[in-house]
């Protein structure tokens, strides 16, 4: 969908994209031979320009350019050229506040290779393999996951970045990362009514008794969040695609399920939900 996109260059909206395919221009090859579309020579030559960097941009491997340059809503539109080199990324922690809580797990999934990292195990293991990315994908990972590494690891992180909170936004779809999974028929099984805050219990369990089984439910449910961002995403993909013109032509297969290396005990999570008032 990229090399069909015109939003991404200054002065080009919506409707001038939506005018562009119209004419008969679907993708940036065509841009030259435009003699019969009604947007003006100006216009023409100003996208034309711009369809040349994007060009030079896609063929050096650079998804960056195109995250700065569209709408974050709209940046699902890049994210099949440079499938190859994205990872799924969620992280769990002990808390919200980014200065006063810490990182406790971190779910990479790549669409082939599962990969996990726990504090005071491997956790700085994750600084080099998200290195061999350059887009991540994230839930609300813009205004947290995100930042809370930047801190916690003293880095930066310049990869492009899909934060499926804004697509599945503008698709309609919000109030967090269960409920869109919820409204949008994924199951989540024995890990159902878990979430981030249950998360943190299970790290304190974990921690105060040394119950491993408490250790493999978070990493159960931290890998899974990042296995169903990748169904999210082709599901957001295929979902925003109705409305241009390559609907039939540009979906995309939904991704096969991977094994997790981890399962949920329920004893476990029964537990954690009595002793702290949990009724559902």
């Amino acid at each position: 969908m990229l090399i069909n996109s015109f939003i991404h260059i200054p002065g080009v909206g919506a409707v001038t994209e939506k005018r562009l395919w119209t004419s008969g221009l679907l993708d940036w090859h065509q841009v030259g031979s435009a003699d019969a579309c009604d947007v003006p020579a100006k216009s023409l030559m100003r996208i034309a320009a711009g369809m040349a960097a994007s060009c030079e941009h896609l063929d050096n491997n650079n998804p960056a350019y195109f995250a700065d340059l569209l709408p974050a809503g709209e940046h699902w539109r890049f994210f099949p050229q440079f499938r190859k080199t994205t990872a799924f990324m969620d992280i769990e922690t002990t808390g919200m506040d980014v200065f006063g809580s810490e990182i406790t797990t971190i779910a990479l999934y790549d669409g082939e290779s599962i990969r996990y990292y726990v504090q005071g195990q491997n956790l700085d293991a994750f600084m080099a393999d998200i290195d061999r990315y350059n887009v991540i994908v994230t839930y609300n990972g813009k205004t947290f996951d995100v930042p809370f590494i930047e801190k916690y690891f003293g880095i930066e992180m310049t990869h492009a970045h899909i934060d499926l909170r804004y697509v599945l936004k503008s698709l309609g779809y919000a109030g967090g990362l269960k409920r869109c999974e919820k409204a949008l028929g994924l199951d989540r099984g024995d890990l159902d009514g878990v979430d981030g805050f249950f998360a943190v219990l299970l790290w304190q369990e974990f921690q105060q008794t040394g119950n491993i089984k408490a250790l493999e439910t978070l990493l159960a449910y931290n890998i899974e969040d990042v296995v169903n961002l990748e169904t999210l995403m082709v599901l957001a993909y295929n979902m925003k695609l109705k409305d241009t013109p390559f609907s039939q032509s540009h979906a995309l297969p939904m991704p096969e399920i991977p094994d997790i290396p981890f399962k949920p005990d329920r004893s476990t999570i029964e537990r954690i939900r009595q002793k702290n008032g949990f009724f559902f």
